[in-house]
């Protein structure tokens, strides 16, 4: 076992954790915060995606004592302060960007690594950047305009 602590949405978090644990499980078992989706196992769906120091991770890819330190946002942190929608959240909810929403934590969060990257991006850019997202319901056109609408606002 060892020990972690890591800032988990802005919270300091300690806990002792086998070395084999995964940040997602770790984020879903330990911390509850169950919008992290584990969805393969094998890294190729991104339902697991987090932000790490910033960073887009699929939270699958990483164990949680590689994550000792670091500043980790899950989907649970994404609302504004006040509780309300992030405008990315907003827009997924107006344009429609889920169907089943198995996947759409990992699409939000995708989409806030796109935006901060590049806050104008074309159709092109997003379904590009979408490659490591899988969506087996909506055939990604109500995503990708949803985050095209997220990035206007």
């Amino acid at each position: 076992m060892t020990k972690i602590s890591i800032s988990v949405n802005g919270e300091s978090k300690s806990a002792e954790v086998e070395d084999r644990t995964l940040l997602s499980h770790f984020l879903r078992e330990n911390l509850g915060l169950t919008g992290t989706h584990i969805g393969c196992d094998t890294s190729q769906c991104g339902a697991c995606l987090v932000h790490v120091d910033g960073l887009a991770v699929k939270s699958c890819t990483m164990f949680a004592v590689e994550a000792d330190g670091t500043d980790v946002r899950t989907i649970e942190g994404m609302a504004n302060a006040d509780g309300s929608l992030s405008k990315i959240q907003a827009a997924f909810q107006e344009h429609h960007g889920l169907q089943c929403g198995f996947c759409t934590p990992g699409m939000v969060m995708s989409a806030a690594a796109l935006l901060k990257e590049n806050p104008d991006p074309s159709e092109e850019d997003i379904r590009e950047y979408l490659e490591g997202n899988i969506c087996r319901c909506t055939g990604y056109h109500n995503i990708v305009k949803a985050i095209q609408a997220a990035a206007a606002a």
